[in-house]
């Protein structure tokens, strides 16, 4: 999310940082810059507006002019206004789900991803949580909503209200009621109706369920592609309904990212939750300076270490470290890091995420660096007997013939993953023997030691976070595996990822 903003800003800043000395002058000219980027970005212009004065206000002052790093004191400005723009002045609350059963009520208009929405929550209150959650959907009017919803719930695990034809949302908002004090749920989600635009017959409905269901929460669930719009459909729910949060959908996409930094300012609600894809887990916690930290190309490694957290086991790390340890690397290795970083969000996800490597995720797609990649490395091990996948000098050029046939691929694809294989595997046995993988899955696994899983990354300083990531990194080869293609020249990467781009 962000990618336009966050380029431009870039461009922005790396002039700034280059520059040495600042004059006043000099700053003032590149917020202009920012000024422009916001704007085209779809966010508001009194949101702009007063973004740029307050940021001019503290970095036009002689601290900054004259520091020792002008530039620098510059973007950390930008940055905390940044936070402040997204988070607001109060604390962020969690979820009221504490008096059972809770009901979170679910409002936005038709296409918004609310159904989607419902069962990510809900996904994620029942396993994160460990919360019983009840479904229920109140959408009369949009053909098979209700079975949609029913569908999902089947899918995720959790129970949904059983349909019955002809109810009104009323009707079924009191039945879901009963329901869940009768079934001992926690949290019940009232997935209500919407419209292509905001009408009085939408909102005489949502008020009159919301009366019924006295919600702890009413959650506006809003398309991110919609731009400027958006804010005006959530100042519209706040007025008439009353909303307690925002969910933003389709973060994932090419839209301009605008509408969040405008939300709250406008709105003063909080943004909760962002949908970054189809899939029940695509959600994530909105989080005020993570987020600006993605915006300013800074990365997020608090998320890149609890995406490992969530898809990194024990068991598997200490296979791992005995293996490494001796020096051992076959195909079945490279396809299981393949296969974890196709897990933690693949190739642009983990570029996104790390530090430096944000403004790089266009030129590497462009380059052919992405999940299709991936995807067609694993599809090559797949194609090997697993005698080929423990002993890969075993592929002579027929049995190259037949794995690239059975994967659709070429040979010469098949003799790129080969060299990367050996690459690997090479630097595996290096690091085997000076000791550093057991140290790397150490660092990976929180500093315990293999089995002794990750401490809470909310609660580990700056230094122990960038260590765990340095440490997830060297465990996964890198992070990345080397020799998978190249950028154009010019393009440099950080300490731990320079083999990822190696020259053909």
């Amino acid at each position: 999310m962000f990618e336009s903003l966050s380029e431009r800003l870039g461009g922005v800043f790396d002039r700034l940082t280059k520059a040495g000395a600042l004059s006043e002058a000099d700053v003032i000219t590149a917020l202009r810059e920012v000024r422009v980027a916001l704007l085209e970005a779809d966010v508001s212009l009194p949101v702009a507006r007063d973004f740029i004065k307050r940021v001019q206000d503290k970095a036009t002052g002689a601290a900054v002019t004259k520091s020792i790093t002008p530039g620098q004191m510059v973007v950390k400005i930008v940055h905390d206004e940044l936070i402040r723009v997204l988070a607001g002045d109060g604390a962020p609350e969690a979820l009221k789900i504490d008096n059972p059963p809770a009901t979170i009520l679910m409002v936005g208009l038709q296409g918004s991803g609310k159904t989607t929405t419902t069962a990510k929550l809900a996904k994620r209150l029942k396993e994160k949580n460990g919360k019983k959650v009840l479904l229920a959907s109140l959408d009369t009017n949009r053909p098979a909503a209700m079975e949609q919803l029913a569908i999902l719930g089947t899918q995720i695990g959790v129970d949904t209200l059983p349909i019955v034809k002809g109810e009104t949302a009323v009707q079924i908002a009191k039945r879901a009621k009963t329901q869940a004090n009768l079934g001992g749920y926690d949290v019940m989600f009232l997935d209500t109706a919407g419209r292509l635009h905001i009408d009085e017959v939408l909102m005489d409905e949502v008020q009159s369920v919301r009366d019924i269901a006295q919600p702890r929460e009413t959650l506006l669930v809003v398309d991110g592609l919609t731009g400027q719009d958006a804010v005006n459909v959530a100042t519209e729910f706040d007025g008439k309904v009353g909303i307690t949060g925002v969910v933003l959908t389709r973060m994932d996409g090419d839209g301009r990212g605008g509408a969040a930094l405008s939300m709250r300012a406008v709105t003063g609600k909080p943004i909760r939750f962002v949908g970054l894809g189809e899939k029940m887990d695509a959600l994530e916690t909105f989080e005020a300076d993570r987020v600006a930290g993605r915006i300013l190309g800074m990365g997020d490694i608090v998320a890149l270490v609890e995406k490992a957290q969530e898809t990194f086991e024990a068991e598997q790390a200490e296979r791992m470290a005995k293996r490494f340890a001796k020096g051992l690397f076959n195909m079945n290795d490279l396809k299981m890091q393949l296969e974890q970083m196709m897990k933690m969000g693949g190739m642009q996800g983990l570029m996104g995420m790390m530090p430096g490597m944000g403004k790089m995720q266009s030129q590497a797609a462009a380059a052919g660096l992405n999940d299709k990649m991936l995807t067609h490395q694993i599809a090559l091990i797949n194609s090997m007997t697993k005698k080929e996948r423990a002993n890969p000098d075993l592929l002579a050029a027929s049995r190259k013939k037949r794995i690239a046939a059975g994967a659709g691929m070429d040979v010469s694809d098949l003799n790129r993953l080969l060299k990367q294989h050996k690459q690997m595997a090479d630097m595996m046995k290096k690091m085997g023997k000076g000791g550093m993988m057991k140290q790397a899955l150490k660092s990976m696994m929180g500093g315990k030691g293999v089995g002794g899983g990750m401490p809470d990354p909310s609660k580990m300083s700056p230094e122990q976070l960038a260590e765990a990531a340095k440490g997830m990194q060297q465990g996964m080869g890198g992070a990345l595996p080397p020799g998978l293609g190249g950028l154009p020249r010019g393009i440099t990467l950080p300490a731990g990822l320079s083999g990822l781009m190696k020259k053909k």
